[in-house]
């Protein structure tokens, strides 16, 4: 089932709060998208978005690209079939549909913020920036949060994370890593100097794959202004 949260959470909850770990793995974890409180379908975050959680032992926070995404029956014995109705219709006549649905994600892990000691003995987390596999990954039930802005821009100063995403297996890597990308490059509001090192980034990677490199620049693009 989709994953309700107490009265209490909803009215704390924070907007960028997202899913829980269901599945982990040391590169990549599963998520189940949490139950909204209205009949609508729960927040599918896009292709290519940018996503956190942490492993509460050692504290680190654990940075992941969104791969893959589905909504699909609780019951995996019976599929869903054709209503012939609007989303309004449904909603008016036969709103447990929404009850009986999860949205769930894969998200490929390419990175890691670790947790340094402050002053007083409390705990914070580092200035510094991992772009390679953490030492464990989220644990099972741990949150997942939407990136802030802030964080995509910090982490994306360097590039080693392009190399991560061209390792995904079981995804369309050139769209995964322009979609990765195209993020960044509309949160840094058209920095053009900040794409051509990724470019340049992305050309040494894929040696002399210049086809696969034009695929990726050419879906790199600004969205306009709404």
């Amino acid at each position: 089932m989709r994953l309700p949260l107490p009265d209490a959470a909803h009215q704390t909850r924070s907007p960028d709060y997202l899913a829980e770990v269901i599945e982990t793995a040391t590169t990549e974890f599963l998520a189940q998208c949490l139950e909204p409180d209205d009949l609508n379908f729960a927040v599918m975050p896009p292709f290519g978005s940018w996503v956190k959680s942490s492993d509460e032992e050692s504290g680190n926070q654990i940075y992941a690209v969104v791969y893959h995404a589905t909504t699909s029956p609780i019951d995996s014995v019976h599929r869903a079939r054709a209503l012939g109705l609007s989303l309004a219709d449904l909603r008016e006549q036969q709103p447990q549909i929404f009850a009986m649905l999860k949205t769930e994600f894969r998200a490929a892990i390419v990175g890691f913020r670790p947790c340094a000691s402050g002053r007083n003995g409390k705990t914070r987390l580092s200035e510094t920036v991992y772009q390679h596999l953490p030492p464990r990954p989220p644990q099972i039930h741990q949150a997942v949060y939407a990136c802030t802005p802030a964080e995509i821009i910090y982490f994306s100063e360097q590039f080693d994370f392009l190399r991560t995403l061209l390792q995904v297996s079981n995804a369309p890597v050139e769209a995964l890593i322009a979609a990765a990308i195209r993020d960044i490059y509309q949160l840094r509001k058209g920095d053009r100097p900040w794409l051509v090192q990724a470019g340049r980034s992305l050309s040494q990677i894929l040696k002399d794959d210049y086809d696969r490199l034009r695929i990726i620049l050419s879906q790199i693009y600004l969205q306009p202004a709404e």
